[in-house]
């Protein structure tokens, strides 16, 4: 039988085992808890979060497509190349990682802005930093003799444009991740760019890598061919920036193109840039001012009031115009030629480019009939060029016309085209009166340089018949014997225009006596055009500032060039042609 002491200490016993048990299922509920948080509850956050400090993706760049001219010549393709990150460690603190960063200043030539950058990116506790992008193999090798960890070089592609300033404004460039930022790099960019791939880096608990491997490979962008063409680029190019020095203008355009297929050859502006160094031009370097600059054409715009007189049959060839004063006023506004011409007929106001004759031709017109051969020609609204930041041009509704725009838009004033604009216009004249659209790509990957006679489909702007007798009757005369003289060429008949506008002086808000804009725009030969081209010439200085003097010798001399190049043979023998020219001159007078 039980003692009391014996049954007091067992009582004693039997309350701490309880308490212990107590103690231990609340251990072992707590534990439970915990686990099933940590591996249930948490499980999505904390696996992600050892995966982040275990594991890093990165993006693998694809190469992107080459850009051809039409002779398979590359414009612009892209090269594997080292660029240096680095990748923070746990372990390191702030001032340990920039003093390993401030070992690499003087090989990748860091700035204090690249120093500070780096070290606010660390601060914020971003788990991939660029150092230098995009550096030379060089440089790179002396970065791995460094031995930093932490430190990696990693391949990139670089966009290289191996006849450097030629053809900028078509190509256009690329930002530092290879995307295009104008040209047709921009418009093509999502042919051009690829996909992106996708690879991973391991980790240790240190934070050191031992593995990569590829996710995702990239896919290779598509290539590009262009219409133009490398040598009739180096021959616009060139010669633009001749008239450009040489006219001490502010800038000038060029754009020749194909007439029969639309395809551009050659388009340059100057000033112009080197896409190698994109980042480093001028905005207004940059600019394409074939497509991005509107400006009011003057004379050369009398080709679309010429096409109105003779499509609607309101103007014969035999009227004549009495520009005896040499100026007319019109709602208070008085027009003047730059000399008294007498009495013209009606081919001789636009060969001779008088504005007086070219009113009076508009009032017999009047502005239903103008407007519509102007909405005809497509003015006001884009070409559809396949390059970014194309301007439509101002040309207001008919019902916004006032008084005096009739008379103004006759001439080319109160109405601002675009180059590629004016250039599409002439070119209804070399294709019988029917637009077909200007294009800079080519639909299907072909090597053809050859330049097909086939007229491509096109609408019908104007008859056949008024697109023939303009140039036979017009736009041949005003080369033969008219403002455009200057842009004869040995062997070949030219048709073409020119124009001389005064600009708007903005501090005073009227017209300018000194700033001037000259153009030409013309096709060769006359009759079934291989060539057309538009020159454009703003403020030239030097004493001279009509569209004659100044973008029609630039015509002829590029021209010549171009059909050298080409290997075309004159159509007849240049002293023939002049004694004929010389002849119907002797005959006029």
């Amino acid at each position: 039988m039980m003692t009391e002491p014996d049954s007091f200490y067992q009582k004693r016993v039997n309350k701490r085992v309880i308490i212990l048990t107590f103690f231990f299922f609340l251990w072992f509920f707590g534990l439970t808890l915990r686990l099933v948080e940590l591996q249930v509850i948490e499980h999505g956050r904390l696996r992600a979060a050892a995966v982040r400090q275990n594991q890093l993706k990165s993006k693998i760049f694809p190469e992107r497509g080459t850009i051809y001219d039409r002779r398979g010549k590359i414009l612009a393709r892209s090269f594997p190349t080292p660029s240096v990150s680095y990748i923070p460690s746990e372990e390191e603190s702030l001032p340990q990682a920039m003093a390993k960063i401030q070992e690499l200043v003087r090989v990748l030539e860091l700035s204090a802005a690249d120093l500070k950058r780096i070290e606010a990116r660390i601060e914020k506790g971003e788990t991939f930093i660029w150092i230098k992008r995009k550096i030379s193999p060089e440089k790179a090798e002396q970065v791995r003799r460094l031995g930093l960890s932490e430190i990696t070089i990693q391949e990139e592609n670089k966009r290289y444009y191996p006849l450097g300033r030629l053809a900028a404004h078509v190509l256009g460039g690329v930002n530092i991740d290879d995307e295009g930022t104008s040209g047709v790099e921009l418009q093509y960019d999502v042919k051009l760019k690829g996909v992106t791939g996708e690879g991973l880096f391991l980790r240790d608990a240190r934070k050191r890598h031992y593995h990569r491997e590829v996710l995702k490979p990239p896919m290779p962008g598509q290539d590009l061919i262009l219409t133009i063409d490398e040598t009739i680029q180096y021959i616009a190019q060139r010669e633009l920036e001749r008239a450009v020095d040489s006219h001490g203008a502010s800038w000038g355009t060029v754009i020749i193109s194909h007439p029969p297929s639309g395809e551009i050859l050659a388009l340059a502006s100057s000033p112009g840039y080197d896409p190698n160094d994109f980042s480093a031009a001028h905005p207004e370097e940059r600019r394409n001012r074939a497509v991005q600059y509107n400006f009011e054409p003057g004379s050369t715009f009398k080709i679309v009031t010429a096409a109105a007189a003779r499509e609607f049959g309101l103007v014969n060839f035999t009227d004549t115009f009495d520009c005896r004063s040499g100026s007319i006023r019109v709602a208070g506004w008085t027009i003047s030629d730059h000399k008294k011409m007498g009495v013209l007929d009606f081919s001789e106001v636009i060969i001779h480019s008088s504005n007086v004759g070219t009113t009076m031709v508009g009032q017999r017109l009047g502005p239903e009939n103008l407007f519509r051969m102007i909405r005809a020609f497509r003015f006001g609204e884009k070409t559809g060029v396949e390059l970014p930041g194309e301007e439509a041009g101002i040309f207001h509704p008919l019902p916004k016309w006032s008084s005096s725009s009739l008379a103004s838009q006759s001439i080319g004033y109160g109405i601002s085209v675009t180059a590629i604009q004016l250039l599409q216009a002439m070119n209804i004249f070399a294709n019988n009166g029917l637009l077909v659209p200007l294009h800079v790509a080519r639909e299907t990957f072909d090597f053809s340089p050859s330049l097909q006679a086939t007229l491509s489909p096109g609408e019908r702007v104007i008859s056949e018949k008024t697109a023939s007798e303009l140039i036979e009757k017009v736009f041949e005369k005003v080369v033969l014997e008219g403002t455009g003289q200057a842009a004869q060429i040995d062997g070949f008949t030219v048709a073409g225009k020119t124009g001389t506008a005064q600009k708007i002086d903005p501090t005073t808000g009227t017209y300018s006596a000194r700033k001037h804009l000259a153009s030409f725009v013309g096709f060769v030969p006359s009759r079934k055009p291989l060539l057309s081209m538009i020159v454009v010439i703003d403020e030239p200085k030097m004493g001279l500032h009509y569209g004659g003097q100044v973008a029609a010798p630039a015509f002829q001399e590029i021209v010549r060039r171009v059909l050298l190049h080409l290997g075309r043979t004159p159509q007849f023998e240049p002293a023939r042609k002049v004694i004929t020219a010389r002849l119907r001159e002797t005959s006029n007078r």
